[in-house]
């Protein structure tokens, strides 16, 4: 069995008897977790402690959570374990370690190892079920599987073995048995395309079998009805699952499903869930709230094919969740479903990609389910957009013939708009919600920034005035100083609403090229807009000659007087940036004008200052001049505009 609750009369001794009483959580919203299972072999329900446990075989190890995911502890070392299963006062916890030739029990309330049982040598136990006072365990492998039992009723627990009462077993066979039905133990052999099923009767402590048949589709699961009566089986090609009675293995009723079932489970009201491995990603988990002549709910869970292995879908204790393993390894996601039995809707809502501002669209959609809605349920609408950013209900509208619907909206703002559509559920239905967006026209504001490529000396302070145009609501615009270099953000200067001319201006202490920008952050009628110009910013320059020993105006210039046989030191202080190099130009004055005589890069100290020094013999009575310069890129960095300096001017005499 792969869930358990307390009998009735069981329950109540269990009650009066202890010192503690638990309150059953309020109910919450379907749950999706990560979850450390990697391959879940097998998956059981303790309805009395609200836990669930795990086996995952290629971990070696027990998963214990609660009815969230959450992870309460982990039962490790438990080579390949695969089947488990409760006593029927959910007590203990029994595990199949076909790895280590052991049936392993564990106290369900401390979660603790209570005891184990080994089975022999090579007997590889992998199936189990509890009935009787026995655990049965199918064991073996291919052709040498049979039925094994520990009798726990004795004093010293005792295995057996051979107790298949002459079938022969293709693989260790699946376990089943229930309180409710004594005597009875179900055997489904899973590793054949004949797909066997025996039904033991286990009365007196030595199986007989009771009725056997042969059903084809080799099965991968299957589940006890509530009474105990019949049996529900899931298999590849049918399609479908198969109910069984077991006092003849007559076909009941089979619950159809679009792909091949791989895991069943049977709520304690006899409501049967099943997942498929739904290659066409069109829905991986059914659950059959009508019965099987109704349609099933059907969900899907995850996009990726379920597992193919083990039994990862169980009922909670009280039948009101439903929990599913998805996908596999890494990525395996634990949900608890919190209301399974109600259909699931699929809604979906169409509006036009694009509109015109206070001109009429239409927005339409179709709401559909399994289990179909009348025509004239309601679905509420809102429209979200700028003038209404948390919502303005539009009112209910009607759902027509095969759960369709549409209406007119006029959008009184530009945009992003939203309409959002919902359904409340009902007692057989989910609630669902669905939206979808237009694009709505809004017009352009009038913006513009002065002073665009204009150019400032250094440290000038200059004041920049934005100008917005006609809007509908929004007054208020953002200006914006972003200094060249990588090293310096770009940085809000002002933020405000604009005077009755429409401006706003701001003063800024330049120092760098910078570019600013003014940003209108839109309305309901006037869309977003940015304008951005670039002003440019000179470098300082001083320059200056040491080593004269005199100045004297000539020529209409202050010339520096020196000694040929003294070295001058040309001198040059420039605004720093880190890698800048000043750019020093020599000029000669002959046949009547200036003319080259050289220029070269030297690079500025962290104070901004640069000394060359000439050497050499030069010739004398001949006029001199030198500027330094920032050139633009050239000079190492681009952070300002190229800038000269004024020309300082020098002669050599004997």
């Amino acid at each position: 069995m792969r869930i358990r609750t307390l009998p009735a009369a069981t329950a109540l001794a269990v009650l009066f008897s202890s010192a503690a009483l638990s309150v059953a959580p309020a109910a919450f919203a379907d749950t999706r977790t990560p979850i450390a299972v990697s391959e879940a072999a097998d998956t059981v329900v303790d309805g009395v402690h609200q836990r669930v446990f795990f086996s995952d075989s290629s971990r070696n190890q027990i998963v214990v959570t609660d009815y969230t995911g959450k992870v309460v502890t982990v039962f490790t070392g438990l080579s390949q374990v695969k089947d488990l299963d409760l006593s029927p006062d959910s007590g203990t916890l029994y595990a199949a370690v076909p790895g280590a030739d052991r049936i392993v029990a564990f106290d369900t309330a401390q979660l603790t190892q209570d005891a184990e049982y080994p089975t022999g040598e090579n007997t590889v136990p992998a199936e189990l079920a509890y009935a009787e006072g026995r655990v049965w365990f199918g064991y073996g492998e291919q052709w040498d599987s049979g039925l094994g039992a520990i009798d726990l009723t004795a004093e010293a627990p005792t295995v057996t073995l051979n107790l298949a009462a002459g079938h022969d077993w293709a693989g260790q066979p699946m376990l089943f048995a229930d309180p409710d039905n004594p005597g009875t133990l179900v055997a489904i052999d899973g590793h054949i395309s004949s797909a066997p099923i025996v039904v033991y009767d286990i009365s007196s402590g030595t199986p007989a079998i009771r009725v056997s048949s042969e059903k084809d589709g080799q099965n991968e699961d299957a589940a006890l009805t509530p009474d105990g009566q019949s049996v529900v089986v899931a298999g590849p090609g049918n399609r479908a699952l198969t109910e069984y009675r077991l006092s003849d293995l007559a076909e009941v009723r089979t619950y159809p499903l679009p792909d091949d079932p791989q895991a069943v489970s049977v709520a304690p009201d006899g409501t049967v869930a099943a997942t498929v491995i739904d290659t066409g990603d069109i829905g991986d988990t059914y659950v059959f709230t009508g019965g099987a002549d109704k349609p099933a709910s059907v969900r899907n869970l995850s996009h990726s094919w379920m597992p193919f292995f083990g039994h990862s879908l169980s009922w909670s204790g009280d039948g009101e969740k439903l929990f599913v393993l998805t996908e596999s390894g890494d990525s395996t996601r634990f949900h608890a479903l919190d209301e399974p039995r109600k259909y699931v809707g699929t809604l979906t809502v169409k509006a036009p990609a694009t509109a015109t501002r206070a001109k009429p669209l239409t927005v339409s959609g179709k709401l559909t389910s399994n289990l179909g809605l009348p025509a004239g349920t309601p679905v509420t609408v809102t429209r979200t957009d700028l003038d209404s950013p948390k919502g303005k209900s539009l009112g209910t509208k009607a759902l027509g013939a095969g759960g369709k619907f549409s209406f007119t909206d006029t959008p009184p703002a530009g945009g992003k708009v939203t309409y959002k559509v919902s359904y409340a559920g009902d007692a057989d239905h989910t609630a669902t919600s669905a939206s979808d967006s237009v694009e709505v026209s809004r017009a352009t504001a009038t913006l513009s920034l002065d002073k665009n490529r204009k150019t400032y000396a250094y440290g000038a302070d200059v004041k920049f005035t934005a100008h917005l145009g006609t809007t509908y609501k929004n007054r208020k615009v953002e200006i914006w100083a972003d200094p060249y270099g990588s090293d310096r953000p770009n940085k809000l200067v002002k933020s405000g609403t604009v005077n009755s001319k429409g401006n706003l201006s701001v003063t800024v202490d330049l120092k760098r090229d910078t570019k600013l920008s003014v940003k209108f952050a839109g309305d309901a009628r006037y869309k977003a807009k940015t304008v951005t110009n670039t002003v440019y910013t000179k470098v300082r320059i001083s320059s200056s000659i040491a080593g004269h020993y005199k100045t004297q105006s000539a020529w209409g210039q202050k010339y520096h007087y020196l000694r040929k046989s003294k070295d001058p030191v040309l001198k040059t202080t420039m605004t720093y940036h880190e890698g800048r190099k000043q750019r020093l130009q020599l000029q000669a004055y002959y046949q009547g004008a200036w003319r080259d005589a050289g220029s070269e890069y030297f690079p500025l100290g962290t104070a901004g200052r640069s000394d060359v020094t000439l050497t050499g013999t030069p010739t004398t009575n001949i006029r001199f001049r030198f500027r330094s310069e920032y050139r633009d890129s050239s000079s190492g960095d681009n952070v300002n505009t190229t800038t000269y300096g004024a020309w300082k001017y020098f002669i050599f005499t004997n």
